[in-house]
């Protein structure tokens, strides 16, 4: 299993990020369209025409999805770090809380039951 990237990886991954997801990538997004659109009648709607912009849009599908997917997964560990240092602090807090994600989908279920029981009794009493 590929655990580790490269610190290069990373670092392109999130200025990706930071690129793809701003207004300006948005509006040169559908700039691309509105020009693919109005070339259609120049191009007399061919296959060829349909395909150019079917295998970009492809393209940058199937390889964003790797560049969003490593962020998001960089972004999990890191919240996943900052709430078992919470939980490491916090005296009132459940110390087996800590690898819930490695868990398995059974006793997450568990781990949701008890706290199911906790939110439904009185104020009180928790």
């Amino acid at each position: 299993m590929l655990d580790s990237q490269p610190p290069s990886f990373d670092r392109f991954a999130r200025w990706t990020e930071r690129q793809v997801g701003s207004p300006t990538a948005f509006v040169l997004a559908v700039a691309v369209i509105v020009i693919w659109a109005g070339s259609g009648p120049l191009f007399g709607w061919s296959d060829t025409w349909q395909l150019v912009i079917n295998t970009g849009t492809t393209i940058v599908t199937f390889l964003m999805v790797f560049v969003i997917q490593s962020t998001q997964s960089r972004d999990t560990r890191a919240l996943h770090l900052k709430l078992d240092e919470l939980i490491r602090v916090n005296q009132t807090a459940r110390n087996s809380l800590f690898n819930l994600e490695e868990m398995s989908e059974a006793e997450i279920e568990e781990v949701k039951k008890t706290f199911d029981r906790i939110v439904s009794l009185p104020a009180e009493t928790r």
